[in-house]
């Protein structure tokens, strides 16, 4: 069985081979359809993830792997045993489309609920995070994905004016209404996971999410903040838990959370 290290330079691997061929249809325009959830997909996620799926099927057989277009083709595998992979091949496909940069390649790995090693690719940005295995960093890249800098990460004490960041796409009321009540003025709106990078990297503060989200969203930017010691909670302070059916909710979504840095320290 491969250590975490292993698996967590694996998952770096995977996700700068499918930022490549993200890249290549970002630059030539992709062709948009619709999912029957009325959700874009085009051919770069479906090329991202199959480039994903080849990799971790060789080198990891044992592990089920959860990714989002083989869920939306009803192609879900068993993962009773606790340990499973989530993929997101192009998280943020609307910013993809809309022609801006923040979109990201998600991969991390669950053991017994919890997101132990994620890798977040932003291709068009030249930067990727990683967390797990005892670090957190940011791997600064050249333009063919060499690797230029390994930086490590943390998440930043919440300050007494917290800087928040939205949903570019997929912002809602309910979260607005709780930045008002957080009086919370400071914001930034960001497309895709890499708001759960930026509270890593100590950019900001909080990211508060009450909009539908799935477990592939989520997972990898979630270990990134985790190792950078911030933590993602639902409204009732608990752990968000991944590989649940929560009722009144499809398999693999996600409740309203709450991302956050490090806590306050007391007096």
């Amino acid at each position: 069985m491969r250590d975490r290290t292993d698996i967590l330079g694996l998952f770096e691997a995977s996700a700068i081979a499918a930022g490549r061929v993200i890249l290549d249809i970002y630059k030539a325009g992709a062709d948009v359809r619709l999912k029957s959830d009325k959700s874009p997909v085009t051919e770069a996620d479906e090329a991202a993830e199959r480039v994903i799926l080849d990799a971790l099927s060789r080198a990891l057989p044992g592990i089920p792997v959860v990714a989002e277009e083989e869920v939306a083709a009803g192609r879900i595998p068993d993962i009773s045993g606790g340990r499973f992979i989530l993929v997101d091949p192009l998280d943020g496909t609307r910013e993809f489309i809309g022609g801006h940069d923040d979109f990201t390649v998600n991969i991390a790995l669950i053991e017994d609920g919890t997101p132990v090693l994620g890798v977040v690719h932003a291709p068009a940005l030249g930067a990727l995070f990683l967390g797990g295995a005892g670090r957190a960093e940011k791997v600064k890249l050249d333009q063919a994905d060499a690797i230029i800098a390994r930086l490590p990460i943390a998440a930043r004490k919440k300050s007494p004016s917290p800087a928040a960041l939205v949903s570019r796409s997929h912002n809602c009321e309910a979260t607005e209404a709780y930045i008002r009540k957080s009086e919370i003025m400071e914001r930034k709106t960001v497309g895709s996971s890499l708001k759960f990078c930026l509270v890593a990297e100590g950019l900001a503060d909080i990211y508060p999410r009450f909009g539908p989200t799935m477990e592939w969203d989520t997972a990898a930017g979630d270990a990134v903040l985790r190792a950078a010691g911030g933590m993602v909670s639902t409204e009732d302070g608990a752990p968000l838990t991944y590989g649940k059916r929560l009722a009144g909710l499809r398999a693999f979504e996600n409740p309203p959370f709450i991302a956050t840095g490090r806590p306050q320290e007391r007096g």
